[in-house]
């Protein structure tokens, strides 16, 4: 009897020991993501987020609006973000799932169509990091699903320059993808809905885009010539790199589900209102509302980083137009589009950088603006008002990349730094000493969970001071 139980014991020990990891596996949790989600993912939830941010603390830096209240930011005091102005966890969380991506695409072939559009967002998302913080953690960073490390940070020179850096990650972006030979095709591709050439014009883009950001530094002439006369590049509004927000939750723009509180803290910026004012560019009734004690139906702009305890009256300021809240259906969330790129090759032609027609570039700019924000171009805009030949050509073609890209303040307030079109104003109440800040603050987590590598690039910029400029920018 006792044998018997014995047996018994034993077989339900060796039944219990071979179920146990099928019993203890949660079959609705997979142990691997599909790089289809994680790419859907990776794309809305940067395209999202980050619309919001350049619009409420980005477009402060660029002085496209204004903000009345809870704004310590727009005063620059940028350690103290309020509604925005904290990016940094944005970038690394997407980095970090864009690197998933990219390993699964080189650990399985089954995977090899995403190896390509992975790099491109990795170059993009690069970009936009160090361009605002300067030099950031990037070589030993973006490994959070498999270890726990105090990366080093890496210069800017290197990011855009080295083996992995932005433009390597271009060239081996499209390589991948000219070299794909496989027929599963791109899912999850809220961009270009898996079209593979379309990755292809969006990183040449970039290409032109980061060669002009790094012009002061490098020769860019022959790869900018090279670009060009390929032609395969964001062309028409068509192939812009975007995807649509709706007009009712969960998709809406951001600005849309903020309290009205919060909402009516944004007016119309003094800077943007004098140069729309003085191009009587029909954009602003798009972009902004007449404000409420208006007796005409015109437009009134606040100077930027006023003293909020001295009190303003919000109906003597226009407030954002219906755009960006009732009609968010209207608006994109914008990576790259057809009009930057030609307003970068507008400038590359007026500095020589390539051979092409500065107007003509820069007319196209300019009418695919108008397109690009549903506004009709006045008959005479380009020959009177906005002509690229009226006043200094260069600002002239800024200032319309400026105005265009109203939804990417800090795109604007970057190309502001690289330079110095639009001239931006002296703020009200400055927190700053009346400088204009040239990068972004490492933000206070990185003090205290990376301190030893904190400790050291914010010595390198005297501090962690927003007045050190960045090496592209450094003369």
């Amino acid at each position: 009897m006792r044998y018997i139980y014995t047996v018994l014991v034993l077989m339900l020990v060796i039944s219990c020991t071979k179920d146990f990891e099928e019993i203890n596996t949660n079959t609705n949790a997979p142990v691997t993501v599909q790089p289809s989600l994680l790419l859907r993912q990776v794309i809305y939830d940067y395209g999202e987020q980050m619309s919001y941010e350049g619009f409420t603390a980005g477009n402060l830096l660029g002085q496209y609006s204004t903000a009345l209240d809870f704004n310590l930011f727009d005063r620059h005091d940028l350690k103290s973000p309020q509604l925005g102005g904290n990016p940094w966890p944005i970038f690394y969380q997407n980095l970090r799932d864009n690197e998933i991506i990219l390993n699964l695409s080189q650990e399985n072939t089954a995977f090899a169509v995403y190896e390509g559009p992975a790099r491109i967002m990795k170059a993009y998302m690069a970009a936009g990091l160090t361009d605002l913080f300067g030099d950031v953690p990037y070589s030993e960073a973006f490994k959070g699903d498999t270890e726990t490390v105090t990366p080093v940070y890496d210069s800017q020179e290197s990011i855009y320059m080295d083996e992995n850096g932005v433009f390597d990650n271009l060239d081996k972006g499209i390589a991948a993808i000219e070299n794909y030979t496989g027929t599963i095709a791109l899912d999850g591709d809220i961009l270009f809905n898996g079209d593979l050439e379309g990755w292809i014009r969006f990183a040449n883009s970039l290409k032109i885009k980061y060669l002009m950001r790094v012009s002061s530094k490098i020769n860019v002439a022959a790869q900018l010539q090279i670009i060009v006369a390929e032609g395969n590049f964001i062309d028409d509004n068509s192939e812009n790199a975007i995807f649509n927000f709706t007009d009712g939750e969960p998709n809406n723009f951001r600005l849309a589900r903020l309290r009205i509180g919060d909402f009516n803290n944004y007016v119309l910026s003094e800077t943007m209102d004098e140069i729309l004012t003085g191009l009587n560019d029909p954009r602003i009734d798009r972009l902004y509302r007449p404000f409420a004690n208006s007796t005409d139906g015109g437009h009134n702009g606040l100077l930027n980083g006023i003293d909020a305890s001295e009190g303003v009256s919000l109906a003597d300021y226009s407030l954002l137009g219906t755009i960006f809240r009732e009609n968010t259906g209207l608006l994109d969330a914008n990576f790259m589009t057809s009009m930057e790129t030609h307003f970068l090759l507008a400038e590359a032609a007026q500095k020589g950088l390539i051979t092409a027609d500065t107007e003509t570039l820069y007319n196209t700019g300019v009418t695919q603006a108008f397109d690009y924000w549903q506004v009709d171009l006045p008959a005479d805009y380009l020959t009177v008002d906005a002509a690229l030949n009226d006043g200094n050509t260069v600002e002239n073609i800024i200032t319309q990349k400026w105005i265009a890209n109203s939804i990417n303040g800090y795109e604007g307030w970057v190309e502001y730094r690289r330079t110095g079109f639009p001239q931006l104003k002296t703020i009200s109440a400055s927190l700053n000493n009346n400088l204009i800040p040239i990068r972004m603050p490492y933000p206070s987590e990185e003090e205290a969970l990376n301190s030893v590598n904190y400790t050291t690039a914010s010595n390198n910029t005297e501090g962690n001071s927003i007045n050190v400029p960045v090496w592209w920018d450094e003369q």
